[in-house]
């Protein structure tokens, strides 16, 4: 799993020119799901997003994680995110999962972030959405489960 966390100002997604999501101040959340996910990637992901420590404290230090900082997520399934651009010009998707498990540990993933006691708005899988934030910092994080960590 493959995924670029923004820390915005405000974050909203578009469908056919309706607004179906939007947050405040919080994370936008791309996930790439890859073929070889599984739930232990969920719950890592889940685990790392709530805790990340990029929202400034009353220092101005990137001490506190989502939840103190009071915030909310905007979760967005992007299997784009597991592109393989080392040949030719064209990307190959090849990695992604199929959109039936993607759309499945998508929503695990969700749960999960709600679970941890989070606010989780999302926009809708395999639709053409417009996707509009205002990234503050700009602060913006890569995390992928195959480099986990503890």
């Amino acid at each position: 799993m493959r995924l670029v966390i923004q820390r915005v100002h405000h974050a909203a997604v578009a469908v056919d020119g309706q607004v179906i999501a939007e947050i405040g101040r919080g994370l936008l959340v791309y996930a790439g799901i890859a073929a070889e996910d599984d739930e232990a990637d969920v719950q890592y992901a889940a685990r790392k997003v709530s805790g990340l420590r990029i929202f400034e404290d009353d220092d101005g230090k990137m001490n506190r994680d989502l939840s103190s900082a009071g915030g909310q997520v905007l979760a967005v399934s992007n299997f784009t995110l597991l592109a393989d651009t080392r040949q030719g010009r064209r990307p190959a998707f090849t990695a992604a999962a199929a959109p039936d498990r993607a759309n499945e540990l998508f929503e695990a993933l969700c749960a999960a972030l709600r679970l941890a006691g989070l606010t989780v708005q999302t926009g809708r899988f395999g639709a053409r959405m417009s996707v509009d934030a205002t990234n503050a910092g700009p602060i913006n994080v890569i995390l992928d489960t195959r480099d986990r960590g503890p």
